[in-house]
């Protein structure tokens, strides 16, 4: 028998393991984080800075209110409807022509879908050449400035 007291060895812990793990959880967090700044984004639009829009007699001008209203070279369009518009668009452009440029001026605060809709118009008019009206950023800055 043996009664030598044993020397008793002093636990270890061992903290290279659970510094992998803590790093791992830390890389899956990072990934699967949303950025709440992203969808905080406070956007206006439109603004760009462009040169003085020239006269041309070919244009037909479409302006979309914030609240979804349209007017076809400043004549009010009754209904909201993609078919209002695209009889309004057809009327302007057979007084102008086939091949005329349709300028969506819509308001910074209108619907997406407005604009959509004026697109949809155009194309089933046959009017291909669309292009945005936009007002210059010193424009935008002091409250006026429309091109």
């Amino acid at each position: 028998m043996n009664f030598r007291p044993r020397t008793k060895e002093e636990p270890e812990i061992n903290l290279i393991p659970f510094i992998d793990v803590l790093l791992v959880i830390l890389i899956f967090l990072m990934l699967t984080t949303t950025y709440s700044k992203f969808t905080e984004l406070q956007l206006t639009l439109p603004v760009a800075d462009t040169e003085q829009q020239r006269d041309h007699p070919k244009e037909v001008v479409v302006a979309v209110a914030a609240d979804g209203r349209y007017a076809v070279n400043k004549a009010g369009v009754d209904g909201k409807s993609v078919d209002a518009v695209a009889r309004a668009l057809r009327e302007a452009a057979t007084a102008i022509g086939k091949d005329s440029v349709v300028i969506i001026s819509a308001d910074a605060m209108s619907p997406h879908q407005a604009v959509v809709t004026v697109m949809e118009a155009a194309r089933r008019v046959g009017l291909t050449q669309i292009t945005f009206a936009t007002q210059s950023s010193a424009g935008a800055r002091a409250g006026n400035g429309a091109r």
